[in-house]
């Protein structure tokens, strides 16, 4: 969705500021959906050093293949999860969420700059040196719009440039406007060699960063194999590869059945799996430890680029008044969720408030085609509806990891859309595809892809600016002014005076038909002799194997 699906980032963060700290594209659900509750475990209470197993194998499932491996070039969850695997960020975030070293081993910063030491001896999985020339290199490349990086935008804020001195091995930034969350959101960027840097094609498939992990396998659509590297001691807060139970290997595993991920599990095959479904009652069944996670999962893109169909207002109301919301959450959760509240579920969250109640149109079929009535459309003897002779007809993509339920969902959706006299061409597609269409060509008009985040401020790049193909995040080409007024208004404040105003600007999202939150549901990791960290994703230092 992880560009994006299935991505869950939880960022643990100070719930009495607004803290930007990882902005989530969770355009799917991937095991990286995680909670911000400690060192997660098969067993109460932190294991001992003697409970650990030596060079073990951690084996985690993901739904979708995540496609090329590039970085940099993508944030689909499996990417954006396994990318921390074998690339460092330039800061990192212990288990409280608060900056701690990484790649740098100090910082200064000011409203529009920031001036960063590096640790000395990093090296590359290559052999080679990462040097803070190197660093400056990869924030000035994923800024050039150009280069059409998801990042630029979301998590590096527009007109930033960096410059290097390597002799003090030093890097700094100098930033168009303030950015109050810079460090937060740089924890959040993966770092490539200079190799890579030079040819991005050998990232397509292997790795080249100085994370604690390389690439050694990959096997698309089957499982991808990291080994460790030994010698790696610029962790976050200075975690090293040489800590009792980090595994020597790990191995993710594409399963995009659940039913089998959950078998994996409970045979001892996997160590982590996320559930969505009734599978989830077996792992539950085994005493299996878990975390809880709340996601939305219903939500609907309308393509506002000239030329949709979407583009009208009118045909947005339509579609929405058309289908049955209540009936859809019911369908696409399997009965375990609810009606979407806000755009910001993930725990912690930074604002607790409902923005959809009484914000979205009911059902209502006739209401629909009244809708397009008074827009120039017209009923033909086939039930549907055209203009100017020209059929309304639009298309439909949902991302193919929303499982059996999701199926279930869209084929209720495109028969409740066609009853009101639209005509649907529907399509399921792996988050692989769904990023390169949403980042890319645009060819789509509506679209069913989850993103979640813990803070709403994450959200405002995918609604305001420019579109992918201008070098930002509006995949749907959104231009709502009291949107943006709103969120411009809740950059300025703090605490709960931020969350009303974000929650002004995400009324008028629905209000205006350009975007529907519609469902959200729990959806259960379980944890099989392994403890793990999440913060704003997984911690991979934190890693630990347990021999029962």
């Amino acid at each position: 969705m992880t560009k994006w699906v299935v991505v869950s980032q939880v960022v643990c963060a100070d719930m009495k500021r607004f803290n930007r700290s990882a902005a989530v594209l969770i355009i799917a659900l991937a095991a990286s959906l995680g909670a911000c509750s400690g060192p997660a475990s098969n067993g109460p209470g932190p294991s001992s050093a003697a409970s650990y197993v030596t060079d073990g194998t951690f084996t985690e499932t993901m739904v979708t293949d995540p496609g090329a491996l590039d970085p940099q070039l993508s944030i689909v969850a499996g990417i954006f999860e396994m990318s921390f695997f074998a690339y460092d960020s330039i800061v990192g975030l212990d288990s409280k969420g608060n900056v701690v070293p990484q790649l740098a081993a100090s910082w200064t910063t000011t409203d529009t700059a920031a001036t960063f030491t590096l640790n000395s001896g990093i090296t590359c999985s290559d052999g080679t040196a990462m040097t803070a020339q190197t660093v400056a290199d990869n924030i000035n490349w994923m800024e050039d719009v150009n280069n059409a990086s998801p990042y630029l935008g979301v998590f590096l804020p527009a007109g930033i440039t960096a410059t290097a001195d390597d002799n003090a091995n030093t890097l700094t930034f100098a930033l168009a406007a303030p950015s109050p969350f810079l460090l937060e959101s740089l924890a959040n960027v993966p770092i490539v060699c200079a190799a890579g840097l030079k040819d991005r094609t050998t990232l397509t498939s292997a790795t080249n960063g100085s994370g604690p992990y390389q690439l050694s396998e990959a096997v698309p659509n089957d499982h991808y194999t990291y080994q460790r590297r030994d010698g790696y001691t610029w962790g976050p807060s200075g975690a090293t590869t040489a800590a009792a139970g980090l595994p020597k290997t790990i191995v993710v595993k594409v399963v995009p059945n659940e039913s089998t991920a959950v078998n994996l599990l409970l045979s001892g095959e996997a160590n982590i799996v996320t559930t969505t479904g009734p599978d989830a009652a077996r792992a539950e069944a085994a005493n299996l430890a878990s975390v809880d996670v709340p996601a939305n999962l219903g939500e609907t893109w309308y393509n506002h680029a000239a030329g949709r169909p979407t583009a009208d207002p009118a045909v947005r109301q339509a579609l929405t008044q058309a289908v049955n919301l209540d009936d859809l959450a019911k369908a696409i959760t399997g009965g375990t969720g609810s009606r979407a509240t806000s755009l910001a579920v993930i725990p912690p969250t930074t604002c607790n408030y409902d923005s959809v109640t009484g914000n979205v149109p009911s059902y209502d079929s006739a209401g629909a085609g009244a809708t397009l009535e008074q827009d120039g459309y017209a009923k033909g003897a086939d039930g549907m509806y055209a203009k100017n002779g020209s059929p309304l007809t639009v298309s439909f993509l949902y991302d193919s990891a929303l499982g059996t339920t999701g199926d279930a969902a869209a084929e209720l959706a495109v028969q409740q859309w066609q009853a009101a006299g639209i005509k649907v061409n529907m399509k399921s597609m792996a988050s692989a595809q769904m990023s390169d269409v949403l980042f890319g060509a645009g060819d789509w008009d509506v679209v069913w892809e989850p993103i979640n985040v813990n803070s709403p401020d994450q959200m405002a790049g995918f609604f305001s600016g420019p579109a992918p193909a201008a070098g930002g995040a509006n995949i749907s080409s959104v231009d709502n002014a009291d949107f943006n007024n709103a969120v411009a208004d809740a950059m300025t404040k703090t605490g709960s005076d931020a969350c009303t105003a974000f929650q002004t600007a995400e009324k008028a999202l629905f209000t205006a038909n350009d975007f529907v939150a519609w469902a959200v549901r729990p959806n259960k990791i379980f944890l099989s002799h392994v403890q793990y960290e999440y913060v704003g994703r997984s911690q991979v230092t934190s890693l630990r194997m347990l021999a029962s």
